[in-house]
């Protein structure tokens, strides 16, 4: 199959210069001009992360990624990041639940060597015993200085474990510590085996680049990879109904500071059907979206109870999300308490409705942040990048700022009469050890 440029922005005229097609090893590609300086970002996104990782080997997908960072056939152990920065560039890697990206930003003229590097590492990695020994003590000692270490980041971990009765996205990207520290050669080896081909892969080019010489570059170095026959469909394991609410009380004798929070299961961004996900993005902002909002309002300002409202929602998943609010209550009030006035004001806010002004106002503010948001290379890419790798194309990428303008008051009520459901929620208290429940 013959790849053919395909120029999509013509489709929104008030998006990026966006190109995009497929080389015929079956690797995406897209490309996204801004000749404002001379510099440009490669990104390769895999179509694998945590939660396509085997039972028993959690943690093996973010293992992988600091272990593309040693020797391939061409390059020894470092000195592609040594490459890199010698050629003024910077770069990094980073693991979510549904891929792995590679990136890296230099000037215009030293692509070519980044794709020389990056295609290499595609299939090429040369790892040992002493490199699975060292790094999985790193990744150990990450999580000991993330999660560990933190009362917040244990609590979040035990409210998401929680929350997914039968879906990986109730394990921890970073992985459980007892099976990290069993994660050995073949269990990387095997992940990198399945998982990192071009038919499971984007290339995202975005900076002073024009579409004509990507496309040269990318069949020259990314074309000549043979795409993965074996590939298994995407498939993952689903949420059976939930039916019962949870709650759970996490006590750690380092907690300074205790608060609630609460999560519901949610739909995520469709291909095609974005528009629940639309409303729920502005329901957030409504709710949590700063000192004007809703929960801050009631909460902080009127009530006084809380010193901080927070809501949350990001609908870039391949499978549903959450939806999450947070409130941290001033002295001398209770979670108890707090909670009690969460869900009085969420009962206040379904009976009351959408203030127009204030939908009005977060509109202006998101079509603000778009437009501000083009100026970072970075973020164009990665915006591309992260919708593709959960199934989203570009197009739905670019009819995204329409969606949200056209998401009406009636829009976002019955997107939260529909998320706020409480047997599908979690709720959990995060208290120093020895406080009185």
């Amino acid at each position: 199959m013959a790849f053919v440029l395909v120029p999509v922005s013509a489709f929104a005229s008030d998006n990026e210069a966006v190109t995009y097609f497929t080389l015929e090893n079956g690797m995406d590609v897209v490309v996204v001009e801004d000749h404002r300086a001379p510099v440009v970002q490669q990104m390769v996104w895999y179509r694998a992360g945590s939660a396509d990782e085997p039972k028993g080997s959690s943690g093996v997908a973010h293992f992988l990624e600091h272990l593309l960072f040693k020797a391939t056939d061409k390059l020894e152990s470092g000195e592609f990041s040594a490459t890199v920065s010698a050629n003024g560039g910077r770069d990094n890697a980073f693991t979510s639940y549904d891929f792995t990206a590679y990136h890296q930003r230099v000037a215009a003229d030293r692509l070519e060597l980044m794709m020389e590097m990056e295609s290499d590492r595609m299939k090429n990695i040369r790892l040992t015993p002493e490199n699975i020994e060292t790094e999985r003590d790193v990744i150990l000692e990450e999580r000991n200085q993330r999660t560990e270490n933190s009362p917040g980041a244990l609590f979040n971990e035990q409210l998401k474990a929680a929350q997914y009765l039968n879906h990986r996205y109730g394990t921890p990207i970073i992985g459980w510590k007892h099976e990290m520290e069993q994660l050995d050669l073949q269990d990387a080896l095997s992940f990198y085996g399945l998982y990192y081909s071009p038919n499971n892969a984007i290339l995202v080019v975005s900076g002073d680049v024009r579409p004509d010489e990507v496309k040269a570059l990318a069949e020259k170095y990314y074309g000549a990879i043979p795409a993965n026959p074996d590939l298994p469909e995407r498939l993952r394991t689903e949420e059976p109904p939930q039916t019962a609410e949870r709650r759970l009380l996490f006590r750690d004798a380092r907690v300074a500071q205790p608060y609630v929070s609460r999560s519901y299961l949610a739909p995520e961004r469709d291909t095609g059907a974005q528009e629940q996900a639309a409303a729920l993005t502005i329901l957030s902002e409504i709710l949590g979206g700063g000192t004007t909002s809703y929960l801050t309002e009631k909460l902080q300002f009127d009530r006084q109870i809380a010193t901080y409202t927070g809501a949350f929602y990001d609908g870039t998943a391949l499978d549903d999300t959450t939806f999450d609010l947070v409130v941290v209550p001033t002295a001398g009030t209770s979670l108890q308490d707090a909670e009690d006035a969460l869900d009085e004001t969420l009962t206040a806010f379904l009976q009351e409705g959408v203030d127009a002004e204030q939908l009005d106002r977060i509109k202006l503010q998101i079509r603000a942040e778009q437009i501000y948001a083009r100026d970072n290379a970075d973020q164009v890419a990665s915006r591309y990048g992260r919708a593709l790798a959960i199934g989203l194309t570009v197009s739905d990428v670019q009819d995204w700022p329409k969606i949200l303008e056209a998401v009406s008051a009636e829009d976002i009520m019955q997107a939260a009469a529909a998320v706020f459901d409480r047997r599908a929620s979690v709720t959990g208290w995060l208290m120093k050890e020895g406080a009185a429940q």
